[in-house]
This record gives C-alpha cells, sequence and structure tokens, in this order.
C-alpha cells in the first residue's frame, strides 16, 4: 500500500516537472546565449536563464513612428550625394515629401479634368495619384517628435521648417478643391437652454407671500 502511493506520487512529481519545463521554455527570451552541445544544459532555476519581466509592449504609434524615422533614414543614405541628418534642411523634408507622392493612393484631380471638385467620379480618369494630405500631416508629425527623440534639438528641427508647414497647407487647399472635399472643422451647434427655469425672477413669481406678523400678546383690538 505505501509503495503504490509513493510510485503514483513520483509519478505526479514527474508531470509536475515536466510541465514546469515546458512553461520555462516557452517563457524564455530570445536573446539568451546557447551553450555547446558538449556542455551541461542549465538548470530551470539558474537566476541567468530566468527573465524577470516580459519586454515592454510598445503602441501601434510608437511603431509606426519608428518605420517612419527608418524610412527617412534610408532616403538620407540614398540621397545624391549621401545627406547626413544634422545637415537636413526643411527643403529635403520637401523633397522627401514630393517623393512619397510616386506611392499615394489618392486620386487628385487637374483643372482640365472634367471631374475636377467632385468628391465621388462616376467614370475613371487619367488623373495622378498624390499622397493624401491627412496621411502627409501625420507623418510630419511623427518624424517631428522622432527628431527630437533621437537627439535633436527642438529649434534646429527640420519637420517643423514653415516651408513644410506651409506645402502642407497648399497640399490640404489643392486637394480639396479639386476633390470636392472641406477640411473645415465644422461647429457644434449647442442646443437651446430653457432658462425661464433658471431664473431667479420666475422662482421668486412661484413663492407664496409670507404670512401677516401677529399682534403682540395683551394689546387690544
Amino acid at each position: 500500500m505505501d509503495l503504490s502511493f509513493s510510485h503514483h506520487t513520483s509519478n505526479n512529481n514527474n508531470n509536475n516537472n515536466n510541465n514546469n519545463t515546458s512553461s520555462f521554455l516557452l517563457s524564455c527570451n530570445t536573446n539568451i546565449t546557447t551553450t555547446s552541445s558538449s556542455s551541461p544544459s542549465p538548470s530551470p532555476t539558474s537566476p541567468s536563464t530566468i527573465t524577470t519581466s516580459p519586454p515592454p509592449c510598445t503602441s501601434r504609434y510608437e511603431n509606426q513612428k519608428r518605420r517612419d524615422w527608418n524610412t527617412f533614414g534610408q532616403y538620407l543614405k540614398n540621397h545624391r550625394p549621401p545627406l547626413a541628418l544634422n545637415r537636413c534642411s526643411g527643403a529635403h523634408v520637401l523633397e522627401f515629401l514630393r517623393y512619397l507622392d510616386q506611392f499615394g493612393k489618392t486620386k487628385v484631380h487637374t483643372h482640365l479634368c472634367p471631374f475636377y471638385g467632385h468628391p465621388n467620379p462616376p467614370a475613371p480618369c487619367p488623373c495622378p495619384l498624390r499622397q493624401a494630405w491627412g496621411s502627409l500631416d501625420a507623418l510630419i508629425g511623427r518624424l517631428r517628435a522622432a527628431f527630437e527623440e533621437n537627439g535633436g534639438k527642438p529649434e534646429m528641427n527640420p519637420f517643423g521648417a514653415r516651408a513644410v508647414r506651409l506645402y502642407l497647407r497648399e497640399v490640404r487647399d489643392s486637394q480639396s478643391k479639386a476633390r470636392g472635399i472641406s477640411y473645415e472643422k465644422k461647429k457644434r451647434k449647442r442646443a437651446p437652454q430653457n432658462n425661464s427655469s433658471l431664473s431667479p425672477i420666475g422662482s421668486i413669481s412661484m413663492m407664496p407671500p409670507p404670512p401677516e406678523p401677529l399682534p403682540p400678546p395683551g394689546c387690544g383690538g
């Protein structure tokens, strides 16, 4: 009886050890260095192989900002001649934005197009595709933040140059006219409030008149 119980306990311990080992292998970080086949495998309880916390999760905005920053750095590297970041100006940012137009997916009608100013053209036309103003505006915002996060001074930020702001405004106005889309923010109409219930005059008029004072006791009528 005692032997069967100990055998059962031993099987449970082996199963628990196998489960713990599987969980440990799944939770190991990928940057742990591997040892040679001749060296003994490290113990699961070794502090050098246990990760104390999972890697921090980055937001979608941070991932997009990192990709945009890498794309701009690759553009500077492929520039003829290659351009260093500390020599980049607003003019180079404009070149980068015009370079991105070849990958745009927004139809921008020309003045000669019969669908100029039409928000929903009924037929296709040969007008070029461009980057949408909203995409360019968001891109500049991410690159402007990434420049300062990578050690750039705010006063030397080429993505905040006046020429870049004027270019984005020009793209917004031209695309809104060509596509018949207004980018102006609509003001919300406030619902009229019923002031009669809050008026002090109305509240006073609803109060009953005060009672007449009683004569003092002992006074004759």
